[in-house]
């Protein structure tokens, strides 16, 4: 197709200005555009790109790299305690969650189920505050007026006699639990009692707020996570996700229960004994303990063997033989089948699990190292190993 004719201009009449690549550049413009105009051109030609290979710019760069990560790591440990804090109140959402879906598979929705549960988990805190804090107070003071009189009648081995001779034990013992202000000498004195009391509260008040908005934000915060994955992996971290939390929650409702059915059995068999006194208190402390992989089981029997065998003979060792029966119940009966559902973890996966996290951030650390494991167990298998057959 033929270019438009220009129209002819007359003699002495001015065309209009020339446009193209043909143009007349008036004198002093720089190249490539009318003075102060737009482009690169106008303010000179670029130069060559910085050698990447420079030992100036590669020492610069990480010379950066490690301040920043330096200034990370301590960022980390500045709001460590605040981290754990979440990670706690988020394992314990995992734990309430299955409730919650349970509710939502018999017909409630997602937002009544959460109000059901938050306030079925509030009244029974408020219950057990009310009604057995009290109770374990009272008997926790009369373990402490008695322990005394124990001392005195484990004084009467002549083995012990000998070593208290000579190193003052019981002596020392007995002094200390008999000066009224031996719980402040543990924390530091009144103060530091104080202080522990507030700072526990108000960690409890946290874990409580943060687990109330897991729990109601749960499926919404997770597929926001989810959402930041490709989308040709979007479904697979997805389902690899879902079955973490599934696995977490699992574990830590199943804990629960494990500790539960300890700390019943124990309250029924000290009822029956000569430390009935002391049953509650002693029932609560083997069912906290309990919670504690491994170890969590055994120390609880103990201390209540300990108590038992200083009150009454019969009782001492009526209480060894109730709990290793117990104990081989609750590992082949009671957690093989709550567990059955939650975590897949070869026995010296647990151990080594156990011990690094006990190891890191000691209690709490041990009662996360399992279901971490098993999410770690979980990824290793379904996405490095898969990603190696495919080699």
């Amino acid at each position: 197709m033929r270019g438009r004719r220009q129209p002819a201009v007359p003699d002495g009449e001015a065309g209009p200005p020339p446009t193209g690549d043909g143009a007349d550049v008036p004198p002093g413009s720089p190249p490539g555009g009318s003075p102060g105009g737009a482009g690169v051109a106008a303010y000179g030609d670029l130069g060559q790109p910085f050698d990447r290979r420079s030992p100036f710019y590669v020492g610069f760069v990480g010379g950066l790299g490690l301040l920043l990560a330096y200034w990370i790591f301590q960022a980390l440990l500045g709001i460590g305690s605040v981290l754990l804090l979440v990670v706690v109140s988020f394992f314990l959402a995992a734990g309430l969650n299955p409730s919650v879906e349970l509710l939502e598979r018999r017909g409630l929705r997602r937002s009544l189920a959460v109000t059901t549960v938050i306030i079925a988990a509030l009244g029974m805190l408020a219950l057990f505050v009310v009604a057995i804090v009290p109770v374990i107070a009272d008997q926790i003071r009369a373990l402490t007026e008695n322990a005394p009189i124990w001392l005195d009648q484990l004084q009467e081995n002549r083995k012990v006699q000998e070593l208290n001779e000579e190193y003052e034990i019981v002596d020392k013992a007995k002094d200390f639990v008999a000066n009224g202000d031996f719980i402040s000498t543990l924390f530091g004195g009144a103060l530091g009692v104080g202080l522990k009391i507030v700072s526990a509260l108000f960690n409890a008040f946290i874990i409580i707020v943060l687990t109330l908005y897991f729990l109601a934000s749960l499926n919404t915060t997770t597929h926001a996570i989810y959402r930041l994955a490709p989308a040709s992996r979007r479904d697979r971290v997805t389902r690899l996700g879902d079955k973490v939390i599934s696995d977490i929650g699992g574990y830590v409702s199943g804990a629960f229960i494990v500790a539960l059915c300890a700390g019943l059995s124990s309250l029924v068999f000290l009822w029956f004994t000569e430390v009935r006194e002391y049953a509650v208190a002693l029932a609560f402390v083997v069912a906290l303990l309990d919670v504690i992989p491994m170890i969590g089981a055994t120390i609880g029997a103990v201390v209540v063997s300990a108590i038992a065998f200083a009150t009454d003979i019969k009782s001492g060792i009526a209480a060894v033989i109730f709990y290793i029966i117990y104990q081989q119940v609750e590992n082949y009966v009671i957690y093989p089948r709550v567990m059955s559902k939650s975590v897949d973890l070869p026995g010296a996966a647990i151990v080594i699990a156990a011990l690094v996290g006990a190891a890191l951030l000691g209690v709490v650390g041990a009662l996360l190292a399992i279901p971490t494991a098993a999410a770690v167990l979980l990824i290793i298998r379904e996405v490095v190993v898969k990603q190696q057959d495919l080699r």
